[in-house]
């Protein structure tokens, strides 16, 4: 007798497909019978699931999880893993392993916001209609499958970030210091702002603030201040005749050759080609 029964899609993406976006390995549903173990590890590929019914158990990168209806699961499947049904309350999945172009880099970010692999959304919709899209295209053979997949992944990962923001949201509140410190940044980013004087302003650990800004708004102080120079350097550039001698000492940066350098890095051309092209 099975132990399981399952629906199931395997593609095969082109070579442009595996170098540029993001692609189906694999994807479908499960309906467990009996309790069976599911065991991987160092595979190049990123698995995520969703659990309609029933429960079960994880094993991931060591630690032991019990999952169950509502739960969702985005792992990365190099490192050793496995999954088993409950044999009281067997499980019922909707699956998609899936790699490709920047997968790990969205996994990584994912996880330094302080997301975790395991969470339990308000709604499971927004992630079993991805999965379902995921499924049909390849199912039915659309003609534009690896297109469709790519953005069905892109949305499956952007509803992982945005849940995982609104439960953190709903837990705890932005720290009012790091509202004040964020404020003051935003204000402030045009002068010579150091971490030793942002902890002794607003009272808090250097380390403190250097960790929890990034947590909480996704970016270091110092990104955050670049980003505002050159968000303002642009629109000078763009709306004023100003010299880049000027442009960079209203921007905050110590002479020219700098801001050069940082806008370049930035936007992938120098000022004036920016003011040329826009």
């Amino acid at each position: 007798m099975a132990k399981s029964t399952s629906d199931r899609i395997l593609a095969t993406p082109s070579l442009h497909t595996r170098n540029h976006y993001l692609y189906v390995q694999e994807a479908g549903t499960l309906q467990s019978l009996e309790p069976h173990i599911s065991r991987r590890q160092n595979l190049n590929s990123f698995l995520f699931l969703v659990v309609l019914e029933g429960e079960g158990l994880l094993l991931y990168d060591g630690s032991r999880h019990t999952i169950s209806a509502g739960d969702c699961v985005w792992i990365d499947c190099t490192r050793p893993y496995s999954h088993e049904s409950s044999a009281d309350h067997p499980w019922s999945l909707k699956w998609v392993h899936f790699y490709g172009a920047q997968a790990a880099d969205f996994y990584e970010t994912y996880l330094s916001r302080g997301n975790t692999f395991l969470f339990r959304p308000r709604s499971l919709l927004p992630f079993t209609e991805a999965l379902d899209q995921l499924y049909l295209c390849h199912k039915n053979k659309n003609p534009l499958a690896e297109i469709l997949s790519n953005k069905c992944i892109t949305d499956l990962i952007t509803y992982c970030f945005m849940e995982n923001e609104s439960l953190r949201q709903g837990e705890y509140s932005i720290p009012e210091k790091l509202k004040q410190v964020h404020a003051f940044l935003t204000e402030n980013y045009s002068g010579k702002i150091t971490l030793e004087e942002l902890s002794l302003r607003f009272f808090i650990s250097k380390f403190h603030l250097s960790r929890e800004y990034k947590k909480i708004y996704g970016t270091t102080i110092g990104s955050d201040i670049t980003y505002h120079r050159i968000s303002h350097a642009k629109s000078m550039l763009r709306f004023s005749d100003h010299s880049i001698d000027t442009i960079a000492a209203d921007c905050g940066f110590q002479d020219s050759a700098y801001f050069i350098k940082v806008f370049k890095k930035a936007e992938g051309m120098t000022p004036l080609e920016y003011r040329k092209k826009w």
